[in-house]
C-alpha cells in the first residue's frame, strides 16, 4: 500500500515543508504582527504556490508512476491523497510555525480580533493553536480535491 503511494507522501512533506517556509515569509512581511487584521486575505496567496506543488505532483504521479497514461478519476485519488497527508502533517506545520517561527501570533490576532468587534471571549477561543490545527487539517482534503479535479482535467491522458 505504501508504495502504490510513494509518491503523494512525498509531496504532500513537500508541501508541508513549503507550508513552514510560507509562514516565516509570512511572519518577515508583518501579516502576524502589525498586519495581523488583514492576514485572512494575505494567506489565501499561499494557494498559488500551493497549486503549483500540487500540479508537478499530479503531473510526475502520471509520468512515472502510471507511464503517462493515467485518467481524471486516477488523478483526482491522488489529489485527494496528497491532501490527506498534508492533513495529517498540518498539526507538525501549526506548531512549528506558531511556537517557533510566529509564538506572538494568537496574541495578536485576539487583540485584532477585537479591535473588530468580536468579544474577548469569542476572540480567545477561536485564535487558538488547536483551532488553526483544525481548520488546516480541514482545509487541506478538499484543496486536494479541488486540485485533482482541476489538474485531472488538464493532464489526464489515456491509452
Amino acid at each position: 500500500m505504501i508504495k502504490r503511494i510513494t509518491t503523494e507522501i512525498k509531496w504532500g512533506a513537500v508541501l508541508s515543508v513549503l507550508a513552514v517556509l510560507w509562514a516565516y515569509f509570512e511572519k518577515s512581511m508583518g501579516w502576524h504582527d502589525e498586519k495581523v487584521g488583514m492576514y485572512p486575505i494575505y494567506a489565501m496567496s499561499f494557494g498559488i504556490p500551493a497549486l503549483l506543488v500540487y500540479f508537478f505532483a499530479l503531473k510526475e504521479k502520471r509520468d512515472l508512476d502510471y507511464n503517462g497514461i493515467m485518467d481524471w478519476k486516477q488523478l483526482v485519488v491522488s489529489g485527494a491523497i496528497i491532501g490527506t497527508i498534508v492533513a495529517i502533517f498540518s498539526p507538525i506545520v501549526q506548531y512549528v510555525t506558531f511556537s517557533y517561527i510566529s509564538p506572538d501570533y494568537f496574541n495578536n490576532a485576539i487583540k485584532a480580533g477585537v479591535e473588530r468587534g468580536m468579544t474577548q471571549k469569542m476572540a480567545e477561543s477561536f485564535y487558538t493553536l488547536e483551532s488553526t490545527i483544525k481548520q488546516s487539517a480541514l482545509a487541506a482534503i478538499p484543496l486536494g480535491l479541488v486540485a485533482g479535479t482541476i489538474f485531472g482535467l488538464i493532464l489526464q491522458k489515456k491509452k
